[in-house]
């Protein structure tokens, strides 16, 4: 299953930084706009401590997670949806992802340029926001044009044509596509249209150790962003984008230790994956044996054929049924066998809807 994660935000904001704490890749960093014209790809670990406890349990060669990519996009500026600065390019390369996550600062220092001069994450936001809407609108206005132009000539469009005057409605107002109420036959015509502000979108915010952070300081500022965020319904997380890329190269141990020193106890960047993983509707099952232990990434509520799928697309088809025993049970039991004397080992047919941490071996037919 390929996934995708858009990196945006204005320029100067850390997203560079963060990409390189993300994926190790090195990647130019300047403090200028447009450092980055090419988007940068890198592939990302999901983090899961279960997967080390069930390599000791089953005395493992080897360890395969969840992953997800991650893309560092150019830095966005006003008018982008009208061609201003890498406006094109960064739009269309946004279309590509499958969510957002938009990066904003919330340290002053004067030493690192903000291109509007202050630092204010909810006016970034609006900013990147705004060209995401202004851009979708000219998509909406178009399909709109081209289904009221079927409907006069008697072909049938009418659930599409209420979806997108919802969705027309919600950006003429300035919100995202995805604020608007649809029914789940209208969302099936707006997917298909691949709208930038229907993606799912996490706010990222980039604060600094030793600067003055508005988060630390509950400024203003901070505080409409965060009324913002509640009232969209949205997720955010804090990232020390600066102190993760630092940090990279070193042991996992080494890297605890210095977090400590720079006040820093969890790993933003964990934190970070983690909440694009769940935005995306993504969960794990494990598989576990000698050879190897491994994370398959499934949308949540799936079916035990669909999940079986991520392994291999034949398993959908020729599924049978599903040995299964919930993570925790395993761990208690310490191995497969014990959870089969325990009762705590399962048969699931196909219509078992597959749940997060789930270990399971499939029967699959010929």
């Amino acid at each position: 299953m390929s996934l995708s994660v858009g990196i945006v935000g204005l320029p100067n904001v850390g997203k560079s930084t963060l990409f390189n704490a993300l994926t190790n890749k090195g990647v130019l960093i300047a403090n200028y706009p447009f450092a980055t014209i090419d988007p940068s790809v890198g592939i990302v670990e999901v983090p899961d401590p279960r997967l080390k406890v069930l390599a000791e349990i089953s005395q493992t060669q080897k360890i395969i997670p969840a992953i997800i990519e991650f893309v560092d996009i150019a830095g966005l500026v006003r008018g982008a949806s009208s061609g201003e600065g890498l406006g094109n390019a960064f739009l269309a390369n946004i279309r590509e992802t499958d969510m957002i996550a938009e990066i904003v600062r919330i340290f002053d220092d004067e030493d690192i340029h903000h291109v509007h001069g202050r630092i204010d994450p909810l006016d970034d936001i609006e900013v990147i926001n705004l060209e995401l809407i202004l851009a979708d609108q000219e998509v909406i206005g178009k399909r709109l044009a081209n289904v009221e132009r079927d409907m006069k000539r008697g072909i049938k469009s009418e659930t599409e044509y209420a979806a997108l005057r919802k969705v027309a409605e919600a950006l003429q107002t300035g919100k995202l596509a995805n604020t608007a109420e649809l029914t789940e036959e209208e969302k099936l015509f707006i997917r298909q249209l691949n709208l930038l502000s229907w993606k799912p979108i996490l706010y990222v915010c980039n604060k600094r150790a030793g600067a003055f952070n508005l988060d630390e300081q509950n400024d203003e500022r901070w505080q409409a962003f965060t009324a913002f965020v509640e009232a969209q319904g949205a997720q955010y997380v804090v990232i020390d984008a600066g102190v993760e890329h630092d940090l990279k190269d070193l042991h996992e141990d080494d890297k605890l230790e210095f977090r400590r020193e720079y006040g820093a106890q969890d790993s933003g960047i964990d934190s970070m994956i983690r909440a694009c993983y769940n935005l995306l509707g993504l969960e794990s099952y494990l598989t576990t044996g000698e050879k190897e232990t491994r994370a398959w990434t499934f949308k949540r509520g799936s079916t035990a054929p669909v999940a079986a799928a991520a392994i291999h697309s034949d398993f959908e088809k020729k599924f049978i049924r599903a040995q299964v025993v919930s993570y925790p049970d395993l761990v208690q039991a310490g191995s497969l066998t014990a959870a089969k004397e325990n009762g705590k080992l399962r048969t699931e047919g196909k219509d078992y809807i597959v749940k997060d941490g789930d270990v399971i071996e499939f029967l699959i037919g010929q």
